[in-house]
C-alpha cells in the first residue's frame, strides 16, 4: 500500500486532531490542500456514513492513495435531530459558527435540561488503493449549553456540554478530547482496522 494517507478535509482544526490520533501509524498524513487535490463532491447521502464515503471516493478517484474522509455533525433531540447531516451547511456554509451556535441555543431556550440532550456523530470512510472501503463510527453524548464556552475547539464544540466533565467540548484539553470525542472514537477504530491490514491481517 502507499505509505501516505490523504484526509479529505480543508479544516485545519480537524487535521490537527487527525494527525495526533493517527501519528503512530507511521505514515504521512496529508490534507487535500497538501496533496494538491481539489474536490467539491456533492454530499447528497442520507446518512453520515454515505456522505463520508462520497467524499473519500471522490478524492481517491483523483489520487489512488489511501483516502480517509469523515462526515460529522451535531444531532439535537429537541430539534428533531437537526442540524444532523446538514451541520456544516446549517444556515449556510458561509455563516459563522458563532451565529450558528447562538441560533441553536436560542431554539432550545425553552427546553428543560433533560430535553437538551444531543450527540456528536462521526462516520469515517477509508478507500484503499484497490478500491476497498472501510467504515467506522463514533458518538459522544452531551447537552446543549445555555451559552457558548471555551476556545479550544471548533464548530459546535463551544455549545456541546459534557456533564461528566463539567465543561464544553471547547474547554477540554485536546488530548482528552481526542480520547472521548466522536471523531476520536471513529478514528481510533479506523486505526485498528488499518493496522490489521498493514500487518497482513485481513480482519475487516
Amino acid at each position: 500500500m502507499e505509505q501516505t494517507i490523504i484526509f479529505a478535509t480543508g479544516n485545519e482544526g480537524k487535521m490537527r486532531e487527525v494527525r495526533l490520533i493517527l501519528a503512530d501509524l507511521g505514515m504521512e498524513i496529508m490534507s487535500m490542500k497538501e496533496a494538491g487535490v481539489s474536490c467539491d463532491a456533492e454530499e447528497n447521502g442520507r446518512t453520515f456514513r454515505e456522505n463520508a464515503e462520497i467524499k473519500a471516493r471522490a478524492v481517491w478517484e483523483q489520487t489512488g492513495h489511501i483516502v480517509l474522509a469523515d462526515d460529522s455533525g451535531l444531532v439535537v433531540d429537541y430539534l428533531g435531530g437537526e442540524p444532523g447531516i446538514y451541520s456544516a451547511r446549517y444556515m449556510g456554509e458561509e455563516t459563522s459558527y458563532e451565529i450558528k451556535n447562538q441560533a441553536i441555543i436560542d431554539r432550545v431556550k425553552d427546553a428543560k435540561e433533560n430535553e437538551r440532550t444531543a450527540r456528536f456523530v462521526s462516520a469515517i470512510a477509508a478507500v484503499l488503493p484497490d478500491g476497498t472501503i472501510l467504515h467506522t463510527e463514533g458518538t459522544v453524548e452531551g447537552l446543549i449549553a445555555s451559552e457558548p464556552a471555551g476556545t479550544g475547539g471548533f464548530g459546535y464544540d463551544p455549545i456541546f456540554y459534557l456533564p461528566e466533565y463539567g465543561m464544553t467540548s471547547a474547554e477540554i484539553p485536546i488530548e482528552k478530547k481526542n480520547e472521548i470525542s466522536h471523531r476520536g472514537k471513529a478514528l481510533e477504530a479506523m486505526k485498528v482496522k488499518l493496522k490489521s491490514l498493514f500487518s497482513g491481517e485481513e480482519d475487516r
